[in-house]
């Protein structure tokens, strides 16, 4: 892509060979000649130059000025009409093929059809114009070998007329067909042909020369696409109790349960109270994840227990989903529960039903009030509740544009080929994906995509993959080949941020740089004085803290919303495959990894760093390292205790000063994958075999000792850890518990000495006091410990009742 990737950095080869460069997973920032800074330069080949100068006097749509103006020929294939019959049948199964140089389309073949109307487009990108002329042959399909060229009409390209965005769409016209050698033959066929970009809305659905060498029936995989996530809901389903349950066996008590199935998610109630009875009392809750239309009914079913994996079935009733009470908030009336019918479970399907039937009780209800969590919520793109009552307005739109990437690593090596690479992009529950480009390690989309923003603390997440649906197994899994994550909260304004992000895989044998993502992003304020309420109202909708969800019960539907978007953008034509869904998804975030449990400690210690240099800074003052800061530290610490009213206002003042001080650091760049905070560059293989074994594992007996006795080692450092906090919180305990009653007499007896002490002299005075105790020269401070320390340490704790 021209203009947009910087030059790379000048190399001195050492002793050891070339050395490497700088920054390898680090961002790149670039200034590509986009529409949202420069005007777009048109250069194409067979383009008329008084053409060419009028188009660049344009410039391309303002909702593409994050992209690069790419040019493109369009042929559109309407139909034609009193094609010659061919074969002796009088029939004619006609097809039409465009070709430009080396590049060729052809249409779907319809049968014996003498007006065949296609209504196809034709998109030939400016890189491919390898002539000057455009020729459009009607062709007729003969099984027996070779086809029978029924007419053809050529276009020159200097006087294709050029079409931009929001002119209309150029009408198509009859045109004549004529032979090889020039003449007009029986036959005629409607098409328009003009020069065009992406901003035209013929371009998604177009064929597309990038995917030439696509199969016809994998053409449909290789088009830009944008879907939409199924708006979900929670189902929250009470089993309150059963009556007059009629069992199989009355020889034995009755042991039921409830068993609740809304498609694949089942549920299951603890055996009803008092055991025995044919009036159980259950009062249990359970939470489903339902997507609209709500088509699925729920099946609820009394079972018996009878023995492990044995349940004899007692009553079953099938509720549509209608049937439950919508809640759009927390202030509407409780759901009152209601009593069903029990279908008895019959052998005979024809047995008519007796008019005595047992009783259950439900409450059911349709909780819009809440947001149905399908990503995780540290890089969720959408917190919006599902009822569209309670939303609040948009404050912004984020623009993205999908310039390209660069070298891609190959991932069809194996089969003579380099990467078919298409992108996916998800923020709220619009997903959008390019068109597939392929063949190519270096593939330009120069798309853009536009979406409402409702919350600036929400996450993009952009993912590049391997279209393996190209080739002749079309059930083979599309590879992921990187992911980036913008926080839109860390961006400015109305500033266009233009990098190479690096893609990064982590696998089994170690962390890899898979290519650079070129990426243009812009978030644009709408309303700004709802975009600051924003950061003191809570993240998540208000039932979320009314009635809150259990962590556990919160991961379980989560996975169960990531199962019902997958399958149903699966559905979608093209489908985006689940594979794709639930990487962009994060699916197996919450197993144990050992080389992200390092990460999150490391994360935790960095957090003390501060702590750590404000004890260093104490330990310099009370240790009179530099005299003249000793002095004025008790210059301020005199004037605050004689002015105490100024502590709070120098402590705010000081903050912002520091952040003050702080701006001319402050990040410059969109946050990117930081391999070192995630501790991909220093993990070793084995424990990155261990991240990516399945669930259960399926690793040989040997290696998963290896692992668990690994595992009871962390476990035992973690459990040192953990002993030592609860004992220095026993020891504070043991002050006032008398289990040491020396230590208790002493302690409440200095209490009363320091009570009366207090008393009698001024607060500020011990200020003073204590000030000058601390920070006394070390000449009259001894390196033995303290006598409160001696104290302290000296308490009993609980260590020795354990076993």
């Amino acid at each position: 892509m021209k203009g947009a990737m910087p030059s790379r950095p000048f190399m001195v080869p050492g002793p050891g060979g070339p050395m490497p460069p700088p920054q390898q997973f680090g961002l790149v920032e670039t200034r590509p000649p986009l529409a949202a800074v420069l005007r777009p330069r048109f250069n194409i080949p067979g383009l008329h130059p008084s053409a060419a100068a009028a188009s660049a006097a344009g410039k391309i749509a303002s909702t593409y000025d994050l992209v690069e103006s790419m040019r493109f020929l369009y042929v559109h294939v309407v139909k034609a009409r009193d094609l010659p019959a061919v074969s002796a049948a009088g029939t004619i199964d006609p097809f039409v093929e465009v070709k430009l140089g080396n590049f060729k389309g052809t249409t779907p073949v319809l049968g014996c059809n003498h007006n065949p109307s296609w209504k196809q487009v034709f998109a030939f990108s400016a890189t491919h114009l390898q002539a000057h002329v455009l020729e459009v042959a009607v062709k007729a399909k003969d099984l027996a070998g070779g086809d029978d060229l029924i007419g053809r009409v050529g276009f020159d390209l200097a006087e294709v007329p050029i079409r931009v965005p929001p002119d209309s769409p150029l009408a198509p016209q009859w045109y004549r067909l004529e032979t090889k050698r020039g003449e007009k033959t029986r036959g005629e066929i409607m098409l328009s042909v003009w020069l065009g970009t992406q901003a035209d809305e013929a371009f998604p659905d177009a064929w597309h020369s990038d995917a030439h060498a696509a199969a016809p029936a994998a053409v449909a995989s290789t088009r830009a696409k944008v879907y939409f996530s199924p708006k979900l809901v929670y189902l929250r389903v009470a089993a309150v109790g059963a009556q007059d349950l009629v069992p199989h066996d009355t020889s034995r008590p009755v042991n039921s349960c409830v068993k609740l199935q809304l498609a694949g998610q089942v549920r299951r109630t603890r055996p009803g109270a008092p055991p025995g009875t044919l009036n159980p009392i259950w009062n249990e809750e359970f939470m489903f994840v339902v997507s609209e239309p709500f088509d699925e009914p729920l099946f609820v079913t009394v079972e018996d227990r009878v023995g492990p994996g044995r349940d004899e079935p007692l009553g079953r009733i099938v509720l549509p989903l209608n049937a439950a009470m919508p809640r759009h908030d927390h202030f509407g009336k409780p759901v009152e529960p209601r009593w069903y019918s029990l279908a008895r479970p019959s052998d005979d399907p024809d047995k008519k039903e007796g008019k005595f039937a047992s009783k259950i009780q439900l409450r059911m209800s349709l909780d819009f009030g809440y947001h149905v969590l399908d990503e995780s919520t540290y890089y969720s793109s959408d917190l919006q509740p599902s009822s569209k009552h309670t939303r609040k307005p948009s404050i912004g739109i984020l623009e993205l544009g999908i310039l390209g990437a660069r070298n891609l690593i190959p991932m069809k090596g194996k089969d003579g080929r380099t990467t078919d690479a298409y992108c996916v992009a998800k923020y709220g529950p619009k997903w959008v994906r390019t068109r597939t480009i392929l063949n190519t390690l270096n593939p330009q989309w120069n798309e853009q995509y536009t979406w409402e923003v409702f919350d600036p603390c929400t996450v993009i997440t952009v993912v590049v993959f391997d279209n393996n649906q190209i080739g002749k197994n079309c059930d083979a899994r599309d590879e992921s080949i990187g992911k980036v994550r913008i926080r839109l909260s860390t961006l400015e304004t109305d500033r266009v941020y233009t990098h190479f992000y690096p893609l990064l895989a982590l696998k089994t044998s170690g962390l890899k740089k898979t290519g650079e993502l070129h990426l243009a992003v812009r978030f644009t304020c709408t309303a700004w004085v709802n975009m600051i309420a924003l950061y003191g109202r809570p993240l998540l909708p208000k039932m979320h803290y009314t009635q809150p969800i259990s962590v556990l019960q919160l991961d379980y539907l989560r996975h169960q919303a990531m199962q019902i978007v997958a399958a149903r953008l699966s559905r979608a034509e093209p489908p985006l495959r689940r594979e794709v869904v639930e990487y962009m998804l994060d699916v197996g975030s919450h197993m144990f990894s050992l080389r992200r449990s390092k990460a999150n400690f490391y994360r935790i210690t960095s957090l003390f760093c501060g702590f750590a240099a404000t004890a260093k800074w104490y330990d310099g003052i009370r240790s009179w390292r530099n005299p003249i800061t000793t002095v004025l530290v008790h210059m301020l610490f005199l004037i605050l205790i004689c002015y105490p009213e100024l502590i709070l206002p120098t402590i705010f003042l000081y903050m912002f000063m520091i952040g003050l001080w702080n701006y001319r650091y402050r990040p410059r760049h969109p946050p990117y994958m930081d391999t070192k905070l995630c501790h991909a560059e220093f993990t070793n293989q084995d424990e990155l075999d261990e991240e990516f074994d399945s669930f259960p594992s399926s690793r040989p007996a040997d290696i998963v000792r290896m692992r668990y006795d690994r595992l009871r080692s962390v476990g035992g450092r973690v459990q040192t850890v953990v002993g030592d906090l609860a004992t220095q919180g026993e020891r504070a305990h043991a002050l006032l518990s008398w289990r040491d009653p020396r230590a208790t007499a002493i302690f409440i007896f200095l209490s009363l000495v320091v009570a009366i002490v207090l008393y009698v002299t001024p607060f500020q005075v011990l200020l003073v006091i204590a000030m000058l105790y601390l920070l006394r020269h070390p000449r009259f401070r001894s390196r033995m410990p303290s006598v409160p320390f001696n104290f302290y340490r000296r308490l009993p704790a609980k260590s020795d009742m354990l076993l």
